[in-house]
């Protein structure tokens, strides 16, 4: 084993000093000091030691020391990696939740191979291919490893269904199961639109494309796009979007590299949404694909950015596989807007100085006040239509600056999401209540305008928390008890239908959303932002 290690790391060596100019005999030497040291360790070293172990280290502390965003990723993990991305993976395909040691469907993907063969929400899972599962202590992961296979490779399941006599047994396809980058969509008012991205993924344009059309049949003129916690993806998924607002051709992103010539993405010129309105709602957790998005729209004046500054996310990273499958997440070049501006945060002072300064935003104020940012005038520019002043130097700070909305935070509510007590909490009550729930509201509609919880539902809840180690505080409920009940009535929704209905719930509260309303519907104030006369 240590011999094909060993083996591993020459062909690495070799693989870089193919790809490296004669001039770089700096880099020719030290590779093959690596690998010498590496060598030397396993004929003398003292102890027994794992090569495999100390290689992985040694690659992940090189890259530590490059950027913040070149990585190392084991073989195991590349796979688990580029699923979100690449937007499908291999499975059963239903959501699930871990109840009381139990695993509880909470619904079957729709058009998945469990939703053809009969499964249903609410059905829990006892085995799986004859291996017991209930009250093991499994975990999600292990859920995952068991459910999960090959396409066209058979998994057998038996499951407990409440008003049957009898177990039922299931033998499932596995198949391709879609992974959804689209969190919501659904109108604001009669001619605004709202959807909600968690990632910039292969299947992003479609899925975007597909809520547009739906929101159009409802008169749609004008769009709110939630990009707040989006942590980015495909920079192609993220033009392909942005293409759609421009009536012309247009500079959207370009990147540059020391080995990368400049590469620049431009729009078609049929932008099916040229015409709309359009508000970006970003926050310190917008970053990478939604960072060029919202740059190409501010840059051109094209939309209003509203929220808080983006993370700071403009390297480019390459993969490159190693010989046992791993891979290395190699970065090769910047991203920069339109107006020439880099995305990317300062990083010169090594990786645990770059998140401490991210994580600083948290307690300097930054997410209260717009004016604790402080940049220096040689990080301005000059938008390219109407020339307002942006900043340059590391993420895209917004037009309009909302401060972070803590009036319903307290230590209680913080602890009850720390130890998943709302999420937990709203799935026994539908669980226990689904007959009576999905009889008494046949719309969402319906639902929303008509549920409330109960008195003694909001005890249950209370003990609910106290059993899961969340001691009750009265005034600090009472502080949460309005976002709390939101949440919660959000999360049941969900379970009755889909996670838009969910963010159609838990958005009536978000003071981003209501202001960025308040600015799209009002044309004169929208295009004075933008500085358009």
């Amino acid at each position: 084993m240590k011999r094909k290690i060993l083996n591993i790391v020459v062909l690495t060596v070799s693989f870089f000093l193919l790809t490296i100019t004669a001039s770089s005999q700096v880099l020719n030497e030290g590779t093959i000091k690596f690998g010498r040291t590496l060598s030397l360790i396993d004929a003398f070293y003292v102890d027994s030691t794992n090569l495999d172990m100390l290689t992985e280290k040694a690659i992940i502390e090189v890259l530590k020391n490059l950027d913040p965003h070149s990585t190392y990723i084991s073989a195991k993990d590349v796979k688990e990696m580029n699923e979100p991305l690449n937007g499908n993976f291999e499975g059963i395909g239903v959501q699930f939740n871990l109840l009381r040691d139990s695993i509880i469907v909470v619904e079957p993907i729709t058009g998945g191979p469990s939703e053809k063969v009969g499964i249903r929400a609410g059905d829990r899972i006892l085995t799986i291919d004859n291996e017991k599962v209930a009250g093991i202590k499994i975990t999600t992961s292990g859920v995952r490893s068991r459910l999960m296979g090959p396409k066209g490779t058979k998994v057998n399941i038996t499951v407990y269904r409440r008003g049957e006599k009898d177990i039922l047994d299931f033998t499932i396809i596995r198949d391709k199961i879609p992974i959804f980058s689209l969190d919501a969509s659904y109108m604001l008012d009669k001619e605004t639109g709202y959807i909600k991205l968690n990632k910039f993924a292969a299947t992003t344009e479609k899925e975007f494309s597909d809520a547009v059309t739906n929101l159009k049949k409802s008169n749609m003129k004008n769009l709110v796009l939630d990009l707040r916690g989006n942590g980015g993806g495909y920079m192609l998924a993220a033009t392909e979007l942005a293409d759609k607002f421009f009536p012309d051709q247009k500079l959207l992103v370009y990147l540059a590299g020391r080995k990368t010539p400049k590469q620049e993405f431009k729009s078609t010129g049929n932008g099916s949404l040229s015409s709309a309105r359009i508000v970006v709602l970003t926050d310190e957790g917008s970053a990478s694909a939604s960072e060029i998005f919202a740059g190409a729209m501010q840059d051109w004046d094209r939309g209003v950015i509203m929220g808080r500054r983006t993370f700071g996310k403009g390297l480019v990273q390459n993969g490159f596989y190693l010989t046992d499958g791993s891979m290395i997440r190699l970065t090769i070049a910047r991203y920069y807007t339109p107006t020439g501006r880099s995305i990317q945060r300062p990083y010169n002072e090594g990786y645990e100085k770059y998140m401490e300064n991210f994580y600083k935003r948290f307690t300097d104020g930054e997410l209260m006040s717009a004016d604790s940012i402080r940049l220096p005038d040689s990080l301005k520019y000059k938008t390219l239509v109407n020339r307002r002043i942006v900043y340059g130097g590391g993420g895209i700070m917004p037009d309009i600056f909302v401060p972070a909305d803590t009036s319903s935070i307290s230590p209680y509510f913080n602890k009850l999401g720390a130890k998943n007590v709302l999420n937990t909490f709203s799935l026994e009550y539908f669980d226990r209540n689904r007959t009576v729930l999905t009889s008494q509201y046949k719309s969402f509609g319906d639902f929303n305008m008509k549920f409330k919880f109960s008195p003694n539902d909001i005890k249950a809840f209370i003990a609910k928390g106290e059993a899961e180690g969340v001691k009750f505080n009265e005034e600090q409920f009472n502080k949460s008890e309005d976002e709390i009940l939101l949440i919660l009535k959000g999360f049941v929704a969900s379970n009755m239908w889909q996670t838009s209905e969910l963010y159609q719930i838990v958005n009536e509260n978000d003071k981003v959303i209501a202001n960025a309303l308040k600015i799209i519907s009002d044309k004169k104030s929208y295009n004075l932002i933008l500085g358009i006369q």
